[in-house]
């Protein structure tokens, strides 16, 4: 009998295997809203599907009274270009920081400790002092994403590039490699898949303070939508809303890692190491 570590699921089997929890939380939300319905028509803890059918075609189908927009396409389309700048900007510092911190041991000795230090302050305490010195426009929403988030990458990227064998380094410059030739030609393209992954890991802290930034000061977003209709326990919009983001947040996921596969396949068949 096989151990069940040596286990493999087919691709019907993961896919079903995958479904599962979902549907056993969707079945579990259908039966206390159904209970809650029967006792009480006007239930809005627990709305059924008929009431979130009605508030997406609102907010996605029906122009807004108030400015004309459909307004799940504009908080969306809000959200996602903050969460780009966001995501590029630290993805940019990342990499350069990255690469010269695992490569160059002055600047490692100078900048390590003040990443370090940066990474270890709570994104959301410095909030405040962003809204005060960027105002409350789309720079302070962007900036608490970067301070979030790329000081990890940042840290993930200098690692990476320190694990990197040492006989890989020493036979490049034998073979009369620069610093520049050595990060160029070398480090940069072991690296590159792993920001790739770097940022697949850390979009859940991205998106989290989105979320938090938009709720505080904005006037457009799907964090702002939430906290807007929270004072009406409009959980048949916060609902899908937040299904919403987690759908997009499973778009973008899938496809830095498809951009991984196909740009970087050995990379793909070596973290895989035929699990």
């Amino acid at each position: 009998m096989p151990r069940l570590v040596n286990r493999h699921p087919d691709r019907i089997s993961r896919l079903l295997l995958g479904l599962l929890p979902f549907l056993l939380v969707l079945a579990v939300y259908l039966l206390a809203s159904a209970e809650r319905l029967a006792a009480n028509p006007n239930d809005k803890l627990l709305p059924g599907f008929a009431a979130f059918g009605a508030a997406i075609w609102r907010m996605a189908a029906l122009p807004s009274e108030r400015s004309g927009e459909l307004l799940l396409w504009a908080d969306t389309m809000a959200s996602l270009a903050r969460l780009a700048w966001g995501l590029g900007i630290s993805a940019a510092i990342g990499l350069v920081v990255g690469i010269v911190n695992g490569v160059i041991p002055l600047a490692r000795a100078g900048l390590s400790p003040f990443v370090a230090g940066l990474s270890l302050i709570p994104p959301m305490a410095v909030l405040p002092i962003l809204f005060i010195v960027f105002g409350l426009g789309e720079v302070s929403k962007v900036a608490l994403i970067v301070i979030g988030i790329a000081p990890v990458i940042v840290r993930d990227l200098q690692a990476r590039a320190l694990e990197l064998p040492v006989e890989l380094i020493v036979k490049a410059q034998t073979l009369g490699a620069n610093t520049w030739t050595l990060i160029l030609r070398v480090v940069l393209p072991q690296l590159l898949p792993r920001l790739l992954d770097a940022l697949r890991l850390s979009l859940g802290g991205a998106w989290l303070f989105l979320i938090a930034a938009e709720a505080i000061a904005a006037s457009e977003g799907l964090g702002y939508r939430i906290f807007l209709v929270r004072r009406y326990l409009a959980m048949d919009v916060i609902l899908p809303y937040v299904a919403w983001i987690t759908l997009l947040a499973f778009a973008i996921d899938w496809a830095l890692r498809l951009l991984s596969r196909r740009a970087f396949p050995w990379f793909a068949a070596s973290a895989g190491g035929g699990r």
